[in-house]
């Protein structure tokens, strides 16, 4: 890959991304497949005064050794250096750069129910360490392509030509094509903050959903809900951007009261599996009915991970015509896919998604109707013809969207 596109790439990952500030440490979680892009943000992070950087590496072949050859107990075990590792963590708040590049078939094979019951375990010991880290720290998470990932795309081209291939589509997706990424990015937030602006003054109450594939659903929002886009304000007054791409703009529904059925527009790949034409029917909040055409089995083991599961977390807005989607791509990677047009979020909210949220207790947030789980997956319901309007809480309707793209 040419040089100055891993160079403007790590300048986009420290500068828009993480917004880095002179001082900040850096963590770095990625895989060892990964060192020469890994070692340009590094050297970005330090030009740009980061204290100090650590770099976490992973492999996925490794991982899934591990999965293989150890019990579910062992799995579960969460070793005293692990919890020092998180305490550590929430003292100094360190910046956090997640770089993808993960074979969407690498967990084939693995018992899907032992994967489960390791992460529920797991979970249970790490939760109270991220909720202290919640929203106190700015994050990002990009990608760069691996030949098992870019095979996945494009399974009849060679590897050196997928690989390639999937490069274009992420430096056109990733605006690494304008002649100042940076400025291109700074313009496109300012587009999406428009958007969010727009909605949040419309003061709604919630949003009604209807496709002609089936999609039904009507998704009242939390009372204190704000409409978030690209750049966020973490509690120390921080602004970063955590996906890169982006298209969307997003909210919490009130968990509670999502009612009607949402019919998935694109396949979900999770870890591995493939979870193909499906629909979810809502009740009182719930999902309380499922159907797929494949991955039935993966996706009730998604619902049934904790009791918030099968509730929802997230709402987005994404234009059918977004850029991603019309790379005509199916990307098997939720962080590019999930921008190819509107989706919703099973599992997690989002406590910045309240207003002044600062003032409120985590516990407070989600007595709002702030969804907490073990998880968050986000499915795509958009299409070209998927109309949604806005009740607002003066009971007037107000178009959102109409076939696939924006009303306004």
């Amino acid at each position: 890959m040419n040089q100055k596109i891993y160079e403007n790439y790590a300048k986009l990952a420290v500068e828009i991304g993480i917004n880095l500030q002179e001082g900040q440490d850096v963590v770095i979680n990625a895989s060892t497949n990964l060192a020469t892009f890994v070692k340009e943000i590094v050297k970005v992070c330090y030009e740009n005064k980061a204290r100090k950087v650590t770099v976490e590496w992973s492999n996925d072949e490794i991982t899934k050794l591990h999965y293989l050859n150890q019990t579910v107990e062992t799995l579960s075990e969460v070793p005293l250096w692990r919890e020092e590792k998180m305490k550590y963590s929430v003292e100094k708040l360190p910046c956090m750069i997640y770089v993808d590049d993960s074979d969407p078939d690498a967990f084939n094979g693995i018992d899907m129910a032992k994967m489960a019951q390791a992460r529920q375990a797991t979970y249970k010991v790490m939760k109270k360490y991220r909720d202290q880290m919640d929203n106190r720290y700015q994050w990002l998470i990009v990608a760069v392509p691996s030949v098992s990932w870019a095979k996945k795309v494009f399974p009849g081209l060679e590897d050196d030509e997928a690989v390639a291939k999937l490069w274009e589509a992420i430096i056109k997706t990733m605006r690494l094509d304008a002649e100042d990424p940076v400025a291109a990015w700074e313009e496109h937030i300012a587009n999406l903050s428009d958007k969010s602006n727009k909605m949040n003054a419309m003061n709604l109450d919630y949003l009604t959903y209807k496709s002609a594939n089936g999609t039904d659903l009507t998704v009242k929002m939390q009372p204190n809900h704000i409409w978030l886009s690209a750049r966020e304000t973490n509690l120390r007054g921080i602004d970063f951007t955590a996906n890169m791409p982006t298209e969307e703009i997003f909210t919490d529904p009130d968990y509670r009261t999502v009612n009607g059925v949402a019919v998935a527009s694109f396949p979900l790949m999770m870890s591995g599996k493939l979870v193909k034409d499906f629909s979810i029917t809502f009740k009182d909040g719930k999902a309380v009915e499922v159907e797929a055409e494949k991955g039935l089995e993966t996706l009730n083991t998604m619902l049934d991970m904790d009791e918030s599961s099968r509730h929802l977390g997230e709402v987005a807005l994404v234009p059918f015509n977004s850029p991603i989607n019309q790379t005509g791509l199916l990307f098997s990677n939720t962080l590019f896919d999930e921008n190819a047009c509107c989706h919703l979020a099973l599992g997690m909210g989002f406590a910045n998604c309240v207003k002044d949220y600062g003032n409120y207790t985590l516990d407070e947030c989600r007595e709002m109707g702030v969804n907490d789980s073990m998880i968050h997956v986000d499915f795509m319901i958009g299409s070209e013809d998927l109309n949604i309007d806005a009740i607002c809480e003066n009971g007037n309707t107000v178009p959102v969207f109409r076939n696939g793209n924006w009303a306004f």
